[in-house]
């Protein structure tokens, strides 16, 4: 895990979050969902994905990705700046094997017209990415993590989960602290000089590729989204 430093529902989070937080103040869970039942079910919508296809497996959400889409992404009811999400999330057996070495797992923080901070881990490849993603497309790696062995294959849960924090107060204030975390191990530490540029709020999920991703599938449990405590 490397600390870098980067240059250039949602009225209860709103409540809590206008109380600034500290640093290390205590996280308050505001959602959780099982994907145990339609109702659970309903409340996840897709954020984005051109051919997505879902379904439910009694104790998930499971994601197949169609033909010409390389991402499909979905949003939980919480919308928030300073938020945490986690999810169990499991890239299953039915992705092709052409595709599952460069299929990855993604959590997603600030997501609005395209842009978010973005936390993918690759199963096969057991490496993990901290991304921003801007509205135009383009990609800052703000970390890259390789040979992790908490990262689980095929078929096997892993435990992700993903903080984005503006600072406020002290030297490094209105910029974002970002943490991200497998099996409940730290991996990525990065503070984001330009959080300014990310304006969505949204929270949720993907599965995806850097190409086309026909017939990737993955399935997503125990989503939890926490803000910072007010004391």
């Amino acid at each position: 895990m490397k600390a870098l430093r980067i240059g250039t529902a949602a009225a209860l989070a709103a409540g809590l979050l206008a109380l600034a937080p500290a640093a290390g103040a205590a996280l308050v869970g505001i959602y959780r969902n099982g994907m145990a039942g339609k109702g659970q079910l309903a409340q996840i919508v897709k954020l984005s994905g051109t051919r997505c296809g879902r379904g439910g497996t009694g104790t998930a959400l499971a994601i197949t990705i169609g033909k010409e889409t390389r991402e499909c992404s979905y949003r939980t009811p919480v919308v928030g700046r300073d938020l945490e999400i986690a999810a169990t999330e499991r890239l299953l057996s039915g992705t092709p094997k052409s595709l599952r070495t460069s299929t990855y797992l993604a959590l997603n923080l600030r997501s609005g017209g395209g842009a978010r901070y973005q936390f993918a881990v690759f199963p096969l490849q057991r490496k993990a990415q901290l991304r921003k993603v801007l509205a135009n497309g383009t990609i800052a790696y703000l970390d890259v993590e390789k040979g992790l062995e908490q990262v689980r294959g095929l078929d096997k849960a892993n435990e992700l989960r993903l903080r984005a924090f503006n600072v406020t107060e002290g030297d490094e204030k209105g910029n974002c602290r970002i943490r991200a975390f497998v099996g409940g191990k730290l991996v990525s530490d990065v503070v984001d000089e330009g959080a300014g540029d990310l304006t969505g709020r949204a929270s949720g999920f993907s599965v995806g590729s850097a190409k086309i991703a026909r017939g990737a599938q993955a399935s997503f449990d125990d989503v939890v989204v926490r803000v910072p405590g007010p004391f």
